[in-house]
């Protein structure tokens, strides 16, 4: 019987994949996202067990995705661990297998509740970086970790593999590397190459920062950059936070299609439903959190997007 891990290749998905490794020492792990998940599972042979953390279901493949999951399960195990809101009409019961989802937890505090048992005091700081990676560290069970370190410390360690991951996009192996080495307990100040990743990551952050201005443009509640060299999320932060926007977008052009990032502070805004109802009709996908969240529509499509997207975000502001 093989092992598999699959989970996100972000701060969240990487402290997730170290904890489900460091349960099962002996588990493969490879990183995926919800539009390759389908195929990446093709590699699980009958009898597997399988470990998914942090990956959403993408809803133009959602039936085939349960039948393999459904396939898996019978045959062997699998443990689903997730925080992003399900597709509508799809509740926990629906899912084979064993399904671990809260959307007011990090992937990470999930994983780190599945499998605690077998854990030493000191992997409970991989649970609280996941959480503050993906701005979840205020709930009850991160608060109460927290209270076993100093603070200061742990936030540091976040910084570091957040900006080091960040630099390091799709470098996979890289990745792999960094989630054995928190299996193994270790921080990620300790990793020299994440070490060195994150200051110069850090630095170019600091650059963008004084350069996003130029690229930047305001369609109404939006503010969007296209092709930034930088990374997609952080931009869409400091885009919407330039501009005063209710939304901030980053996107790059990649095979015909844009691909973007997108950020919000309102609390009555919610990206996830507005993209899930407004990307399929403009030949794209979308979804993800209710203040940050992810799309992809052809390149001939986003002026409509824009539109649609300022439409959406002025209907929800109104309720």
């Amino acid at each position: 019987m093989a092992v598999w891990v699959f989970t996100h290749s972000d701060g969240d998905g990487v402290c997730a994949g170290a904890l489900a490794l460091a349960a099962n020492p002996d588990a493969r792990v490879f990183f995926t996202h919800p539009y390759g998940l389908l195929g990446d599972l093709e590699a699980v042979r009958a009898g597997d067990k399988v470990i998914i953390c942090d990956i959403a279901f993408s809803e133009d493949s959602l039936l085939a995705i349960l039948e393999r999951f459904s396939a898996i399960s019978r045959d062997g195990e699998l443990i689903y661990i997730d925080h992003h809101p399900l597709p509508e009409g799809l509740a926990v019961k629906d899912i084979p297998g064993r399904i671990v989802h809260d959307t007011g937890s990090s992937a990470s505090e999930l994983t780190y509740i599945v499998f605690r048992e077998g854990f030493s005091d000191r992997m409970s700081r991989i649970a609280i970086y996941g959480a503050i990676a993906d701005y979840l560290d205020d709930t009850p069970v991160i608060s109460q970790l927290l209270c076993n370190w100093d603070k200061r410390t742990i936030y540091l360690e976040t910084g570091i593999l957040v900006q080091g991951l960040e630099g390091r996009k799709r470098e996979h192996d890289f990745k792999r590397e960094v989630i054995v080495h928190l299996a193994s307990g270790q921080p990620p100040s300790m990793h020299k190459r994440l070490l060195e990743s994150a200051l110069e990551n850090t630095r170019r952050e600091e650059e963008a920062i004084q350069m996003i201005g130029g690229y930047l443009h305001v369609y109404d509640g939006i503010a969007y950059v296209l092709d930034f060299p930088f990374s997609l999320g952080k931009t869409a932060i400091y885009a919407r936070a330039l501009a005063g926007a209710i939304v901030g977008l980053a996107g790059e052009r990649r095979k015909g299609f844009i691909d973007m990032s997108l950020r919000t502070c309102r609390r009555d805004i919610d990206l996830n439903r507005i993209l899930r109802q407004i990307t399929p009709k403009l030949g794209g996908s979308g979804g993800g959190h209710p203040t940050a969240a992810g799309a992809r529509v052809p390149e001939e499509n986003f002026k409509p997007f824009i539109e649609e997207l300022n439409k959406a975000i002025k209907r929800e502001g109104m309720h």
